[in-house]
């Protein structure tokens, strides 16, 4: 395989030449780039994208960082995340940290060593802190971690009340809404807050259920099911995430519970699981591929040193009408 050196010789010309040829930077002459390019194309030289990348102090990749690659909402993120990072010319290195303790610790350090060139960062994580000590790009995806730190989210606000006036127009009256731990400082507690505000000001209250922090698996939105219909056995609406919607849509049919007659329901996320089971499950969407190109966007311009035109893109939800309200 022909190295650096072989079409420097062939071209009779300095390595340096070869470089500015290769990297078209710095001045060389139109008779010199030609004898360049043709000792190339004889030696069929292929240049290391490794060596390329050192000496620009790139790596190309991108660090992704969610709870778990398998929950719908998230797996559609990285998803559009790796689309679009490729079509920007970078490839994508996955951390999962639901389950796996010190994940973020490690990814965290492989940034601060230069292995990655940025973090999407999109977890529960409780380490804000150390993220502010970190002078590397950093795009947080529906999280605060810190004034510096662009964030891109949906108008959870906006999902929220729109949830409520959901409810208020099916008249229900025994209302249970299930929200994640509360300890982790994401925009997503929101759509709680401003659901239970819409509620307020027409005279309705809704019981909440909260998740234990990093509850992802199956089993967990299965517990929290039963958990609501022990709790609360007059319910006739419930609000929550698309998995804990799934979940009590399973445990209400098991109980005998008629959906939408007597039991009204609305899932947050709206992703291709509210489409696929036996009822179409009503939903407030979150656009997920626009807030994963968003993300992407922004981690382009500060890989590059761009100034960012803003530094938090906010997205409008829409409602998916189901089967279940």
């Amino acid at each position: 395989m022909a190295s650096i050196n072989d079409v420097a010789k062939r071209a009779k010309v300095a390595k340096s030449t070869v470089s500015l040829v290769l990297n078209n930077s710095g001045y060389v002459s139109a008779e010199t780039r030609a004898k360049v390019e043709k000792a190339i194309k004889e030696l069929d030289y292929m240049p290391s994208q490794l060596a390329r990348n050192l000496s620009k102090m790139r790596t190309n990749l991108v660090g992704v960082v969610i709870p778990d690659a398998s929950h719908p909402f998230y797996g559609t993120f990285l998803k559009y995340a790796e689309e679009s990072l490729y079509r920007y010319g970078y490839k994508t290195m996955l951390c999962e940290t639901a389950e796996r303790n010190n994940m973020e610790e490690e990814f965290l350090s492989m940034l601060k060593k230069q292995t990655m060139d940025g973090i999407i960062m999109g977890t529960h994580s409780l380490m804000h802190d150390e993220y502010m000590k970190i002078d590397k790009p950093v795009v947080a995806f529906d999280r605060f971690l810190g004034d510096d730190i662009p964030i891109v989210r949906a108008d959870h606000e906006m999902g929220g009340t729109l949830a409520a006036q959901k409810f208020i127009e099916k008249n229900c009256r025994h209302i249970v809404q299930i929200s994640g731990a509360r300890i982790v400082n994401t925009p997503a507690h929101q759509y709680h807050i401003a659901f239970s505000k819409e509620l307020d000001k027409n005279c309705l209250e809704a019981a909440d259920v909260v998740m234990p922090y990093n509850s992802f698996s199956e089993m967990d939105f299965k517990e929290t099911a039963k958990m609501v219909f022990d709790r609360y056995p007059e319910v006739d609406g419930i609000f929550g995430a698309d998995m804990a919607i799934l979940a009590c849509l399973r445990e209400a049919r098991a109980r005998g519970r008629k959906v939408p007659e007597e039991l009204h329901m609305l899932a947050y996320d709206g992703t291709y699981i509210t489409r696929m089971g036996m009822y179409q499950t009503d939903a407030i969407v979150q656009p997920v591929k626009d807030l994963a190109a968003q993300c992407v966007e922004y981690m382009d311009c500060l890989i590059r040193e761009e100034p960012l035109r803003i530094h938090e893109s906010v997205f409008p939800v829409k409602y998916q009408k189901g089967d279940t309200l």
